[in-house]
């Protein structure tokens, strides 16, 4: 569906969100989530809607200097499942600041083992799988599964690797619970991940399970070729979907993730209920926000006239993986992915060298809004919140504050970021954990300490975090869209008040 374009004035581009369009956010946001239940589905959809919007894909492994231009707008990928989006403003000179947004878009899931197949028990195929982050809860329990991610692909003519993507269109996987009929297991609190959380995906009579190894009826080819390893039937799947031969496949990477479509609920449709809520929300509202602060011209999506990069900064969003288990791979924010990003947009106009001094000055002019989802406020266990720091829904951006440093949110970011909503009229709301609960951490402090950057946590509130089903409010993607594009249209201005 279109995502409009705000147009609360025709020449202003730095136009406040109205109400209109802060609600036309939602059903967007529904079908993102719905239609891309990988990370690397989700990185891929919003590299395609970056380019509808004119943004100009780069490759890492080419150098930039011939191809970035003042007033440019590009995306750059790492991995297929993070992503950074930049504008250079036409007023850009090295050594400028940099307005940035950096959320993560992996969510909690379960993936696929790299040696899935399972003898047959009972009658039953069942499919290996490992837990990634807070995945295999007992959420997953009795949800309709199905399975997707990326795979390698031979082009035997050529011999290069592609990588195509795929989703299978239905459910196939289960994990079953045991009926309270059988008393004390059913009621078990800590059932074993590796052997009481399996999937069943089929049926086999077979109690040695020939169909779970390796069939060269099903699959034929060498022993030795990676689907050899895998179950065939699962095999089959892929390539008919793929409509590619099983030799061809070098090898992937499996998501299994619940199939219910995110929805609007409620009397009033006042809630979106979806899954992979954390933090696909905050991303998604992030990028959009980046767009509709730097679109000038008239598309399907809708109109904003004017010259909307006539600015002096880098507008930057980044999207990264891994943030649930610590960030600590090459495509997670604790990589070099973000600081090297913007050392070369800088050495780009420093002559093609990455001149230390313009790096560091970038960085001390720039100011990041870690924007990761926080909690919503739960009615039956108020008790269990700080006084005065429970965030509610369709309200706006909470900032997350810590003492312990697991924020980056200090006096001077929340002031900055105040004075942000301000000149957007958004509102602000703020969440503290109490002294006797554990506060989770965001990108926010490896990237801050790493580049030395200005930096606040913020983000929209959500219930039932790393549930496999979550909820928020219907308003908040256009909430969080508000305020971040207000960030980006009057980043200089308040900047100023702070220099």
């Amino acid at each position: 569906m279109p995502i409009p374009i705000p147009r609360s004035s025709a020449t202003d581009t730095k136009a406040t969100l109205t109400k209109t369009d802060v609600e036309s956010y939602a059903t967007p946001f529904l079908k993102f989530i719905s239609e891309n239940p990988t990370v690397f589905h989700a990185v891929a959809e919003v590299a395609k809607r970056l380019e509808l919007r004119g943004f100009i894909k780069l490759s890492a492994r080419e150098q930039w200097s011939a191809k970035i231009r003042i007033g440019g707008k590009y995306y750059v990928e790492r991995n297929g499942s993070s992503i950074i989006a930049f504008a250079v403003g036409s007023n850009y000179t090295a050594g400028n600041g940099a307005a940035v947004i950096a959320s993560h878009i992996d969510a909690v899931t379960t993936k696929v083992k790299p040696i899935p197949t399972k003898p047959t028990k009972a009658g039953y195929l069942q499919l290996g799988i490992a837990p990634y982050a807070g995945g295999l809860s007992k959420t997953w329990w009795d949800r309709d599964l199905g399975i997707g991610g990326k795979v390698l692909v031979k082009d035997q003519s050529t011999g290069k690797i592609q990588t195509k993507l795929f989703k299978l269109d239905w459910p196939i996987a289960r994990i079953p619970t045991l009926a309270p009929h059988f008393g004390a297991p059913a009621d078990d609190p800590n059932p074993n991940p590796e052997t009481q959380m399996v999937p069943i995906i089929g049926l086999d009579d077979s109690e040695a399970g020939p169909s779970m190894t390796n069939d060269s009826s099903l699959i034929g080819g060498s022993t030795h070729a990676f689907t050899s390893t895998q179950p065939p039937r699962l095999v089959r799947a892929i390539t008919n979907h793929l409509q590619i031969d099983h030799q061809d496949i070098v090898n992937w990477e499996l998501e299994v993730f619940d199939t219910q479509p995110a929805q609007l609920g409620g009397l009033d449709k006042e809630f979106i209920f979806a899954p992979r809520i954390d933090d696909k929300l905050c991303a998604f509202a992030a990028i959009e926000a980046l767009i509709a602060s730097t679109d000038e011209e008239e598309t399907a999506y809708g109109n904003v006239s004017g010259p909307a990069n006539d600015n002096s900064i880098i507008k930057i969003v980044g999207c990264f993986d891994d943030e649930e288990i610590g960030s600590l791979l090459r495509q997670g924010a604790r990589s070099n992915f973000l600081p090297d990003t913007i050392a070369r947009i800088g050495a780009t106009f420093t002559g093609g060298h990455s001149i230390p001094e313009y790096i560091s000055q970038t960085y001390a002019k720039s100011f990041m809004i870690s924007a990761d989802v926080s909690h919503a406020v739960n009615p039956n266990y108020l008790d269990f919140y700080l006084e005065n720091h429970a965030p509610r829904m369709n309200v706006g951006v909470a900032v997350q504050a810590d003492p312990n440093g697991n924020t980056t949110t200090d006096s001077v970011s929340t002031a900055f970021l105040q004075r942000v909503a301000e000149k957007c009229d958004s509102k602000l709301q703020v969440f503290q954990i109490r002294n006797d609960s554990r506060s989770g951490g965001t990108v926010g402090p490896m990237l801050s300490s790493a580049m030395g950057m200005r930096a606040i946590d913020a983000g929209l509130p959500q219930l039932s975090m790393h549930s496999i089903r979550a909820t928020c409010g219907n308003l908040d993607p256009g909430l969080g869209v508000k305020l971040f594009k207000g960030f980006f249209d009057h980043f200089e201005e308040v900047d100023a008040e702070f220099s």
